[in-house]
């Protein structure tokens, strides 16, 4: 039924899309995103945008996306290419291709998840410990091997952590009323976490990883996607005794507002909120709390457009090549267009901060909207938190991200001014 919903010709109505369980829908905050013919991204355009072997014009594709955002019938697809799973050069068959092998190798993945944790893969998961604190099965015909070394222990202890994140994310919407689409996304996140030896799973994955399941219907195909997401965003995860992988961002965050609004950045580091934690969830989880699921997804797609970059399939795939190609002296006019408009100001100003993300912009262009109350109402940092907490379902995705790349033009030209 979802699938059909969400493939259903001339449907503009995001309930149909992202439906909502009857009895949340009082709760839940009205889209402000509306598909307008015109400026968002359709089917038509975006297939009219392949040339007859496969080749897409992205700098067409991302005028459209940063104008209006991407249609929900077609955002999987497009969301594939804005995090770098394809490259727009390549052709329909290279991609197949592509999907292919990527489909076999995570079948593989998940088929050693699965011989150690046989409920992996069987339409249902887990949200009780399936491990002692000594290391000992405690439900030994859950366990397929015993715990051999640290990595398969640190896996297995985190599995019904993520079962329990699972049972709680979107509850709101119909997708996840099936226990086989609440699977899915344990599955994914389950073989991540094996994977990524180094952060595991983290809480806030799961909201990230969410969208990726509902829009592309094939679990490996959506698995691929959220680790180039992730690729993005990894570093905001990593967490130690004595730091937060999200603080270098809030570091920018800080030297940006100091740079373009020193006023209010001196009242926030009066109210000692000077290091911005109260903006942690906004960048951690891209703003999943702010605004509506719809909203989310549109601000998504904006971000990454704007932020996009020709060479991010090269930089995962061919790092060497993208290296290469990634100097401002070697792109002319019509390269630059295939850049968003975020990452082209970057290009041209030589800005290669990774910490400089546009949803650092983003929480800036948040901060300048509630300047006058910040400094007019705010005694404490509670009083910061609570001013911000009211931009839920009231923030524009389309203005906050314009705001962000006049906020990022002004603070790169007083940045390079000191210099």
């Amino acid at each position: 039924m979802w699938k059909v919903l969400a493939r259903s010709s001339g449907a503009t109505e995001l309930n149909d899309f992202y439906p909502i369980r009857p009895e949340c829908q009082a709760d839940a905050p009205a889209p402000r995103f509306k598909p307008r013919a015109g400026k968002t991204l359709s089917q038509r355009r975006w297939n009219s945008s392949f040339d007859a072997e496969g080749h897409l014009n992205i700098a067409k594709v991302l005028r459209r996306i940063q104008r209006g955002g991407v249609h929900p019938s077609i955002k999987g697809e497009v969301w594939e290419f804005l995090l770098g799973c394809y490259d727009p050069n390549s052709t329909f068959d290279e991609r197949t291709e592509l999907k292919n092998r990527r489909r076999g190798q995570y079948d593989m993945w998940k088929a050693e998840c699965q011989r150690m944790v046989p409920m992996i893969g069987s339409g249902k998961f887990i949200t009780t410990p399936l491990i002692d604190e000594d290391g000992q099965p405690i439900d030994k015909s859950l366990i397929g091997v015993q715990p051999s070394n640290k990595k398969v222990l640190q896996w297995m202890q985190v599995l019904h952590q993520i079962g329990l994140d699972v049972n709680r994310t979107d509850r709101a919407l119909v997708f996840y009323e099936s226990e086989a689409n609440q699977a899915k996304l344990w599955d994914v996140l389950s073989v991540y976490a094996w994977l990524d030896d180094d952060i595991g799973y983290v809480q806030g994955m799961n909201d990230i990883c969410s969208p990726l399941i509902i829009l592309i219907e094939n679990e490996a195909d959506s698995y691929w996607c959220f680790d180039r997401a992730m690729r993005r965003m990894r570093e905001n995860f990593r967490t130690s005794a004595s730091s937060m992988g999200v603080q270098s961002q809030l570091a920018t965050l800080s030297q940006i507002m100091k740079t373009v609004d020193p006023k209010l950045h001196e009242h926030l580091e009066d109210l000692d909120g000077g290091e911005y934690l109260f903006a942690f969830r906004m960048l951690m989880v891209l703003f999943r709390r702010e605004f509506s699921f719809a909203d989310t997804l549109y601000l998504w797609e904006l971000i990454w457009g704007m932020e996009y970059n020709p060479n991010i399939f090269a930089k995962y795939e061919e790092p060497e090549r993208a290296k290469a190609n990634a100097s401002p002296q070697t792109l002319s006019d019509k390269i630059l267009k295939q850049y968003g408009k975020f990452e082209r100001k970057n290009v041209k100003t030589g800005n290669a901060e990774e910490s400089s993300a546009l949803a650092v912009f983003v929480v800036a262009s948040v901060l300048e909207i509630k300047h006058r109350r910040i400094l007019n109402e705010a005694k404490g940092v509670d009083d910061v938190v609570q001013i911000l907490g009211d931009i839920t379902s009231n923030l524009d995705a389309k203005k906050a991200c314009e705001e962000a790349l006049k906020i990022q033009k002004k603070y790169l030209s007083k940045a390079q001014g000191k210099k």
